[in-house]
């Protein structure tokens, strides 16, 4: 399946592989290492991919894309560095996270240097749009980590305060993905608007499923029930604690708010979210989400590049890990 998504972008991708290795270089030893550190822990490439998907759309994917999609990696990459030090993270999907291969200190100055790099890129694009848009998505991103720390504290958790904050965190940063593919390939608004629409679809559905994987035994790296043990309640939480209130699920639920739940309270209420129909709700909106998506893509004029979007929505939403 990422075979079949990469494929109108092959020769673009290797370009941008080697500008994105090349800009994560430095002369100094203990920089080259720590860069060379986060460099190697790249994953499947898949806001990069996007990117440049949809400037492909427009025809020959220009310079100004492969600099935007790097941009956009760095800043991603920033906020991950940043965010670890925050939730004092050991582990990032398997690895040991910078913080813990170095120390807070260093993991903010080089989460900082990083911010630092994601800005000249966007200026080598030559786009104001482009810097703009990357200025915009720094600030969103803290915006939705500051509100997922502070409705931790709410007594309440709704669906409503939990899709703001996954469209201030993993959505926005899929959405700066159509937005800058299409300011690259100076697009029109309409297909800018269009681009960026699909975008957000994605990453929300992105999100959804990161957050149903937390239900289930650990294949990814993640442990099972780390964002309950973070204080954070997730869609299929949600739902079920919303729609089938019960005394005894309350109080574990405030019991993970003030961080004093046991790993046996965690298990109760996954178990819980389970039975109760909170999974089968999540993947329900996910579907919604995803017909959205691909009746947009219907706008789309390149075949390829249509197909590769489409097998793109569906590897969100069907993956396993």
């Amino acid at each position: 399946m990422l075979n079949l998504i990469r494929r109108p972008i092959t020769e673009e991708l290797q370009a941008y592989k080697q500008l994105f290795d090349t800009t994560l270089t430095h002369e100094d030893i203990f920089m080259g290492q720590a860069l060379a550190y986060i460099r190697n822990r790249s994953g499947k490439m898949m806001r990069p991919i996007l990117t440049l998907l949809v400037a492909k759309e427009l025809g020959e994917v220009k310079p100004a894309a492969l600099h935007c999609a790097i941009s956009l990696e760095l800043l991603h990459t920033a906020s991950l560095v940043h965010d670890d030090i925050v939730d004092e993270a050991a582990e990032r999907r398997g690895q040991a996270s910078v913080n813990k291969v170095y120390d807070n200190k260093i993991a903010v100055l080089l989460g900082d240097y990083l911010l630092s790099l994601s800005l000249m890129q966007a200026a080598r694009s030559g786009s104001l749009d482009a810097v703009t848009a990357i200025a915009n998505l720094g600030g969103t991103l803290s915006e939705g980590e500051i509100f997922q720390l502070n409705n931790i504290q709410s007594e309440t958790i709704t669906e409503e305060a939990y899709f703001h904050i996954i469209e201030r965190k993993t959505a926005a940063l899929f959405t700066a993905c159509g937005q800058l593919g299409a300011i690259s390939a100076n697009s029109t608004p309409e297909y800018t608007a269009l681009a960026t629409r699909v975008s957000t679809i994605i990453g929300m559905c992105f999100q959804i499923r990161d957050d149903i994987f937390d239900y289930f035994t650990d294949n990814i790296g993640k442990p099972t029930g780390n964002d309950l043990r973070e204080g954070k309640f997730t869609l299929p939480a949600i739902y079920a604690i919303n729609h089938h209130p019960d005394a005894h699920i309350l109080e574990l639920v405030k019991r993970v708010k003030n961080f004093e739940a046991s790993a046996q309270d965690i298990q109760e209420i996954i178990d819980f979210a389970k039975a109760h129909g909170g999974i089968e709700y999540a993947q329900a909106k996910m579907q919604e989400l995803r017909d959205e998506a691909l009746n947009l893509l219907r706008q789309f004029r390149n075949q390829e590049v249509k197909d590769a979007l489409v097998n793109y929505v569906n590897y969100v939403v069907d993956r396993n890990l």
